[in-house]
């Protein structure tokens, strides 16, 4: 009966790829930050594959240590797959893989975006990528800029780096820092932590325009594109569970 059950819930999910490697990858791509572990039924509603061959492809991956098969029978992510992220991490320079979210998130938000990073008592903007509108705020990389100065990357890099800040609460309940008129006059901010794949603390990325046409709505929103697009490069805008601020 239970058996029945699995099959019945892949065969009203979604539609299994037909290739034998494209299988193997969707079965890879179920897993999430929120669902690290998964059971076979699981699996099988998310990837659309019958119980047999689920089986079969589970085999194939869990001896070649990209899954890891716990004794009550739910599956993990591997130690294979932290090699390979491993071997990704060091062929391309934080520089590469940030510009593309960068870009996007500029195109997408019609705004500036910067990464700063945290050095002394300052924060120094190291990417960044302006908008092409005639009214903006402009950044150059390289800018120093006090942190007592304010502003929303101010404040992230405070509260990620054991220093202290008043938007340390909305930081703790929302996961980023948003700011109007704080620093620049006319200037409205919102800005997320940057969190490597192995959990370091990297800096902050901003998105920074003017306030009139960057209202408190199109901030948020542009908070959830940051997300989006800094988890497609495989980065994280939310601490690991167990991370604590290490002070600069």
């Amino acid at each position: 009966m239970k058996n029945q059950e699995i099959d019945t819930a892949a065969s009203v999910g979604p539609k299994p790829p037909a290739g034998v490697l494209e299988r193997g990858i969707s079965i890879l791509e179920c897993f999430r930050e929120d669902r690290l572990r998964m059971s076979l039924r699981e699996l099988a509603e998310c990837t659309g594959l019958d119980k047999a061959t689920l089986l079969r492809l589970l085999g194939v991956l869990t001896r070649a240590r990209m899954i890891h098969r716990f004794e009550s029978g739910s599956y993990a992510p591997g130690p294979a797959l932290l090699h390979m992220g491993m071997l990704y991490r060091s062929t391309f320079d934080l520089g590469t893989r940030l510009q593309p979210v960068l870009h996007e998130v500029m195109r997408q938000t019609g705004e500036t975006v910067a990464f700063y990073i945290r050095s002394g008592e300052e924060r120094v903007c190291l990417y960044r990528e302006n908008t092409a509108k005639e009214v903006r705020h402009h950044v150059e990389v390289g800018t120093r800029i006090p942190l007592s100065a304010g502003g929303s990357s101010a404040h992230i890099l405070l509260a990620f780096t054991g220093g202290a800040t008043e938007h340390q609460a909305d930081i703790d309940e929302k996961g980023y820092a948003m700011t109007r008129a704080e620093r620049v006059a006319e200037m409205a901010s919102v800005a997320l932590p940057v969190f490597d794949g192995d959990g370091t603390f990297l800096g902050a990325m901003v998105v920074i325009g003017l306030a009139s046409r960057h209202s408190v709505a199109a901030q948020r929103k542009a908070a959830e594109i940051v997300r989006h697009e800094l988890a497609l490069q495989g980065f994280s805008s939310k601490a690991p569970s167990g991370w604590s601020p290490v002070p600069a």
